[in-house]
């Protein structure tokens, strides 16, 4: 052994150490290796063969398969990470606003309040009715059909 061994060993903390290091770059290289297995199935601009040939590679060589295919194709990697990622949120977002809107058929009092403010900046209620209908909007105790009875009576 020579003398640099015998001074990892000779002190307990930098032998941690040295493990410790080596353990984190172990469970890094498993991160990069699932990570590339994951983009060569992610990618639509490969074909069946090439994602074939791409994973062979990198399962028979692993080493020289990862790092060629990350110096190869590394770049485009974040960009389709970024675009699941993006797709993704506006799935959910898709899906929140469409919950929301679909709760129970009710409109919330905001709705109703800019329903209303449009009504009037159309001319179809008087300030007078727009305040009593706000006024019941906002008490929870009407929801905007009285706005809109409010607009009947007073395109009479």
């Amino acid at each position: 052994m020579s003398g640099a061994t015998y001074l990892a060993y000779d002190y307990p903390l930098l032998s941690a150490f040295w493990t410790m290091l080596v353990f984190f770059l172990w469970i890094m290289w498993f991160v990069l290796l699932f990570r590339v297995v994951m983009d060569i199935f992610r990618d639509d601009d490969l074909s069946g063969w090439a994602k074939a040939g791409w994973l062979v590679f990198t399962v028979l060589l692993p080493f020289l398969g990862v790092f060629v295919y990350v110096i190869a194709r590394g770049k485009n990697m974040g960009r389709r990470e970024v675009a699941q990622a993006r797709a993704q949120q506006d799935a959910f977002d898709s899906y929140v606003r469409e919950t929301a809107k679909g709760a129970g058929g009710r409109t919330s009092s905001v709705d109703e309040l800019a329903r209303l403010s449009e009504i009037k900046a159309r001319g179809d209620i008087s300030d007078d009715e727009f305040r009593r209908a706000k006024e019941l909007v906002l008490s929870g105790h009407g929801p905007a059909e009285h706005a809109g009875r409010f607009a009947s009576s007073a395109g009479r």
